[in-house]
């Protein structure tokens, strides 16, 4: 079995590029060996996160896709320099199940998307997960023609490899973690979690 890849779509554009982009990224690392699931945070609304009151059918449902997943691909709109709301919540809701897993992120900006990347890395860093050292940022205005397809060749290119390495290294990061979490050594990073 291939490693499980879960795509989080956190724009609520109908046609958000985020989600476009994330999409393409999931279709090419099933090419690559890996198993994907889409959680569209536009289609499936989570509550609003409390840390007492955790309980809804959304909730559940997304919580399956999250204990599913070895890997994860977070896509999000820029919302003033920083993540889309929902992109947050999901966040505070699965912080602690994201120890030992690798992360890639996907940002639309009419800027870099800079600060949304490295405020989604710093969260995912803070919930001991590991991240890609790059993300993929795109421009509506730049990088699409006008009926959504991806026109910039730099864009497609970055595609394939956050594809190919999530599906290389958040292999390898998957497979030690299991082994180190079943092993009784305790100076490892996962022995915490045992």
């Amino acid at each position: 079995m291939g490693l499980k890849i879960l795509g989080v779509a956190s724009s609520m554009r109908e046609s958000s590029y985020s989600t476009r982009v994330l999409k393409l990224a999931l279709e090419k690392a099933e090419k690559r060996g890996a198993e994907i699931k889409l959680l569209d945070l536009r289609e499936l609304q989570l509550p609003m996160y409390h840390p007492e009151q955790n309980s809804s059918p959304e909730l559940d449902k997304v919580t399956e896709y999250v204990k599913w997943a070895d890997a994860f691909v977070l896509a999000s709109p820029d919302y003033h320099g920083s993540m889309s709301g929902v992109m947050k919540n999901f966040l505070d809701f699965f912080w602690s199940d994201f120890a030992g897993k690798t992360f890639g992120y996907i940002c639309a900006s009419h800027e870099k998307g800079l600060t949304v990347m490295d405020q989604m890395r710093t969260v995912v860093r803070q919930c001991y997960g590991w991240s890609m050292p790059y993300g993929i940022s795109v421009n509506s205005d730049q990088d699409f023609d006008k009926q959504g397809n991806i026109t910039n060749e730099n864009i497609l290119s970055r595609i394939e490899t956050i594809a190919r390495d999530l599906a290389v290294y958040g292999s390898l990061i998957a497979d030690q973690y299991k082994k180190d979490l079943q092993s009784k050594e305790s100076d490892t990073f996962a022995a915490r979690y045992r």
